[in-house]
């Protein structure tokens, strides 16, 4: 009964196992594609992430490149910089505004470079402003040779002035000497000359009358008498100095004729008798006259001397005897 009343499992389920087969095989293909997909996926995900790691780190090496080569381009504008202000004493006094605008690019370019956070396009502005400031520097260098060309031109002519001012000198010193020279000649040669040189010894009567006589005892006075001429000597006042050396060889010497030493040019210091002022008048001859008074005049030679601007200008020798007339 059992093997009629109920079918067998085995035989009924059968049909079936040809579609199970197939759906095992389908998940696994499914199962394949994913994991291939999965293990693509990854693949590609890893090189676009090398990619990406490559390119940050071309990137970044662009980056550091750039910085270095600006800090390099910077470093080489200062150093041209620094040539030009040490070697020109006149560019590091007072700035001017060349030398302002140079100072503040300078100030924004440290900053950037010094940025550790510093993007591309703070980069792009320093070199910008690197590029700015090589022209700058570059009009300071033209700026520089300018006023270096007109400092040699300058140091040129105060050379020349220099020279010139040597020989003008040396023009003055000669014709200071010149004139010294013509002045002195000037100076001597306007000195008169004495002539017609006469020595009166007189006599004083009581009665008031005078008479000429060679008694020694018997002079009251020595009449001197001379001309003076000099045809360059201007008209104005002029001193004569006399000088009367007794037979003794003593100069007359008397506070009432204004007697004191003369400084000679030829002879030094000598003591004379009297001096006596003229006016003269150019181109004439000058008579002079004057009396030389003692109190007792000695027996033997009176020496007369006349000095004018410190030189000699004639002398003459009267004798007084013993007893009786002369001339």
């Amino acid at each position: 009964m059992t093997n009629t009343n109920y079918p067998s499992a085995t035989p009924q389920n059968e049909p079936n196992q040809p579609q199970k087969s197939g759906n095992k095989n389908l998940l696994i293909g499914i199962l394949v594609a994913v994991l291939l997909g999965t293990w693509g996926y990854l693949l590609w995900d890893k090189n676009k992430s090398g990619e990406q790691v490559q390119l940050a780190q071309t990137q970044s090496e662009n980056y550091m490149s750039q910085r270095d080569s600006l800090k390099s381009m910077f470093d080489e504008a200062q150093l041209r910089l620094d040539s030009i202000t040490g070697a020109n004493n006149s560019l590091q006094g007072e700035k001017s505004t060349l030398l302002k605008q140079i100072e503040s690019d300078k100030a924004q370019i440290r900053r950037i470079l010094n940025d550790k956070n510093a993007t591309a396009a703070d980069l792009k502005k320093a070199q910008e402003l690197i590029a700015n400031l090589n022209n700058q520097i570059g009009n300071l260098e033209a700026e520089v040779a300018r006023l270096t060309g007109e400092n040699q031109e300058l140091s040129a002519n105060n050379q020349q002035l220099s020279s010139e001012k040597q020989v003008l000198e040396q023009n003055l010193q000669t014709s200071a000497t010149e004139k010294e020279a013509l002045a002195q000649t000037v100076d001597v040669g306007s000195t008169f000359s004495a002539a017609n040189i006469q020595i009166t010894p007189v006599d004083e009567r009581k009665n008031g009358k005078e008479k000429n006589t060679s008694k020694a005892k018997r002079v009251d006075k020595l009449v001197v008498s001379f001309d003076v001429e000099n045809r360059i000597a201007r008209s104005g006042p002029a001193d004569m100095y006399i000088m009367v050396t007794a037979p003794d060889g003593k100069v007359v010497a008397d506070p009432s004729l204004g007697s004191g030493t003369l400084t000679t040019r030829t002879d030094g210091d000598k003591p004379f008798t009297t001096k006596v002022p003229i006016e003269y008048e150019q181109g004439t001859r000058k008579a002079v006259q004057f009396p030389i008074r003692q109190e007792d005049f000695q027996r033997g030679d009176y020496k007369i001397e006349i000095y004018h601007n410190g030189f000699k200008i004639g002398e003459g020798i009267r004798t007084l005897k013993k007893g009786g007339l002369f001339g």
